[in-house]
């Protein structure tokens, strides 16, 4: 099995959104603000080679919203998630699987795209897309807080498709080496994978651990549903990790890909920060 980083591109949240509680003048040292109070984020992602699949997590925010959608956010670029894929010798029709975490749009716009005719399809024609039901309804009914985060038109072309499909606790995800936690403190049913990989493991941290400075217990973001939640599923994945030898990868850490993680007297904290290469 063989891990690929697969960079979606970079955009920008403000950066009190992304701390919560903690003080700008602390926030502010660990990833600076622009003028707008904006950070700088990554879209990253996670390709998956195994035998004959080739299993994606997450597709970044895509590129078909409109110039006012990606002005509000900073989206770089066009074609980047394809691109990506190219530089490493992939297309999207090469795609077997795609794993969404979660269906805010930073996690799966990529996952549909608009042809010249103006359709919205799935990117990835091949693939079985992988969501699970709880989530799937709540992104379909949004609630207030998050209904700008769940837009239709990355969701809906998936279903119409046919190539969705769900897992879920009693249905596990279909690989030897991947396990699912599912959580519930960002949004609902939020899917975490952790995957065993060269007799340790990593973890795709999602939204759980956006970056390698949410890893410390306060720095929880304001677009959490239930942030004493968050706090007990940080609390319960970080100890795991430090008992079995697992790293996290970070999807949004504008610097970092992953980390490995230590237990002090303070806490669980981040050790040391690295490449997913030098893993």
């Amino acid at each position: 099995m063989n891990l690929h980083v697969i960079h979606a591109g970079n955009f920008k949240l403000d950066g009190g959104a992304m701390f919560g509680v903690v003080p700008k003048v602390m926030w502010q040292k660990l990833n600076p603000a622009d003028a707008n109070n904006m950070c700088q984020w990554a879209l990253r992602c996670l390709l998956i080679e195994d035998g004959k699949r080739l299993i994606l997590i997450d597709t970044g925010a895509g590129d078909k919203q409109d110039a006012k959608f990606k002005g509000h956010f900073y989206l770089e670029g066009e074609k980047i998630l394809e691109n990506a894929l190219k530089a490493k010798g992939f297309s999207p029709d090469d795609i077997t699987d795609v794993f969404l975490t979660h269906l805010h749009f930073d996690h799966c716009g990529g996952a549909v795209v608009r042809r010249s005719d103006g359709q919205l399809v799935p990117t990835f024609k091949n693939a079985i897309y992988w969501s699970n039901e709880r989530h799937w309804q709540w992104a379909l009914k949004p609630n207030a807080r998050e209904k700008a985060s769940f837009l239709q038109e990355n969701i809906s072309p998936i279903q119409v498709s046919g190539q969705l499909q769900f897992c879920s606790e009693a249905k596990p995800f279909p690989h030897p080496n991947i396990h699912v936690e599912f959580l519930d403190g960002h949004t609902e049913q939020q899917m975490i994978p952790i995957i065993k990989y060269k007799n340790k493991g990593l973890i795709f941290s999602a939204d759980l651990f956006p970056s390698v400075h949410h890893v410390r217990m306060p720095y929880v973001m304001s677009y959490d549903l239930r942030p004493l939640q968050t706090l007990d599923e940080k609390a319960r994945l970080l100890n795991f990790a430090t008992e079995n030898n697992y790293s996290l990868f970070f999807e949004h850490d504008h610097t970092n890909e992953c980390a490995l993680l230590k237990k002090t007297e303070q806490g669980i904290v981040a050790e040391a920060c690295m490449p997913l290469s030098a893993f």
